[in-house]
């Protein structure tokens, strides 16, 4: 495919949750930006899912983890494995995996039940942890990359993804109304964040329409977009709830929608 050199584009690789849906995959979203393929989150589908956004497991060069329930990180076992595909001669560049607090555990943890078939050619595989006890910034060859932590798990953190030109956008993964979330979005172009529960069904550890529509609102995003969605949004009018506190550019999310920077 044609890497995005210049700003960044968005495809939304999966827009639902952990529940079975033909619909939606779970939460997951692919940024070109740089010249790089970044991935957010690896639950299931994944992989088909980039396939059907005209993308080769082989051109990933980052998996960015928000956190490490099954709905977002269970594919990763078999990504590593289907690098190896070709004796590893497929991948002609490294591919970076990121997470937050106890990430490089969990992936030895993964070794131990999986060894080599998991291990890529020496050099070709990096593991990085960041902080999330607070903000965490990164720079990288193409982009820099800002995280916070967030409110759902131990490990749980959102991101800012920043190209060459000062674009910005963030992946929020899953969290509950954030603090952290509204400052690490500030002014940024985008915010893709989850939107798991209509406002009547909220449940801890997940935001509503109108509590993401709040953090969108304070940190003055450009662009809104709502996904994570479970089956049960599919029967509420989702915008509508969203607009009680957000009025700027809104977007709900499909799987395979994109969106230009």
């Amino acid at each position: 495919m044609n890497l995005e050199k210049n700003g960044i584009c968005v495809t939304i690789l999966g827009s639902g949750t952990c529940v079975p849906s033909l619909r939606r995959n779970p939460c997951s979203v692919l940024m070109e930006t740089g010249g790089e393929n970044l991935v957010f989150d690896c639950g299931p589908g994944i992989m088909s899912r980039l396939l059907q956004a005209d993308t080769s497991i082989f051109e990933i060069s980052f998996i960015f983890f928000s956190h490490l329930h099954p709905d977002h990180s269970g594919e990763l076992a078999s990504f590593l494995f289907a690098n190896k595909y070709a004796d590893g001669s497929l991948r002609k560049y490294p591919l970076t995996l990121v997470g937050g607090t106890g990430f490089s555990d969990f992936y030895g943890k993964l070794k131990n039940v999986y060894g080599h078939w998991i291990e890529l050619h020496p050099g070709l595989l990096h593991i990085v942890e960041l902080d999330n006890r607070g903000p965490d910034v990164r720079k990288f060859d193409n982009f820099t990359v800002a995280s916070a932590p967030t409110e759902h798990n131990r490990e749980s953190i959102a991101y800012r993804i920043t190209d060459a030109e000062g674009a910005s956008v963030v992946y929020s993964g899953d969290t509950d109304f954030s603090k952290n979330l509204i400052s690490l979005a500030k002014d940024a172009e985008l915010l893709i964040c989850e939107s798991a529960f209509p406002d009547e069904l909220k449940v801890r550890g997940h935001l509503t329409p109108s509590l993401a529509g709040e953090i969108a609102t304070k940190a003055n995003v450009g662009k809104l977009v709502l996904t994570h969605f479970y089956p049960v949004c599919e029967n509420a009018d989702i915008e509508k709830q969203c607009r009680k506190t957000y009025s700027g550019p809104l977007l709900l999310a499909e799987d395979l929608m994109k969106i230009k920077i």
